[in-house]
């Protein structure tokens, strides 16, 4: 009997941008696109979020696109609309997936609670699985999972830790 050879892992680029909060890690596919974005000190969850998604990988430093490290610093000096030139690509379930589209039509300097999101969604009794759709998002900031507050305005949950998720929501001119 011929032995199984199990999937060659998922091979991903590794590249690290300075920002005003602390440094980011971005990681790309073979065609430059934006596949998942944490925070370094978080670096754990984001592998675990890729083993999730993807099964095995190997992250290899490789350069991110020139024009994405542009974006994002462009973003965080003050040019908000810059997130939305990135390219970017993700696995995950459908439901996961139209989640994930949702968040990157809210725009920057905007809030929405987690019930708000899921009645866009057509889904507006999914507000648990939307929260949970959302704290699995690879793509910290791009896809903005910091805009989505609570029900009462108070902010909740990131992935980035609150102290991030203030400092970019005021950088968006949203004051919580």
């Amino acid at each position: 009997m011929p032995a199984r050879s199990a999937k060659a892992p998922e091979r991903f680029g590794l590249d690290r941008l300075a920002t005003p909060i602390g440094t980011v890690l971005l990681v790309t596919d073979a065609d430059g696109a934006l596949c998942a974005l944490d925070w370094d000190d978080y670096d754990h969850r984001m592998r675990e979020l890729l083993r999730l998604h993807h099964g095995a990988v190997d992250l290899v430093d490789r350069p991110a696109p020139t024009l994405m490290k542009t974006a994002l610093s462009a973003y965080f000096e003050g040019d908000l609309d810059q997130l939305l030139t990135i390219e970017w690509r993700i696995a995950g379930t459908p439901f996961q997936q139209k989640v994930w589209t949702a968040l990157a039509k809210i725009p920057a300097g905007t809030t929405m609670s987690y019930g708000a999101l899921a009645a866009r969604i057509e889904m507006p009794k999914a507000i648990r699985a939307v929260g949970h759709a959302n704290g699995s998002n690879p793509i910290s900031v791009v896809l903005p999972c910091h805009r989505l507050i609570g029900a009462n305005g108070s902010l909740v949950k990131y992935g980035g830790g609150l102290e991030r998720k203030r400092w970019l929501l005021r950088h968006e001119g949203v004051e919580i």
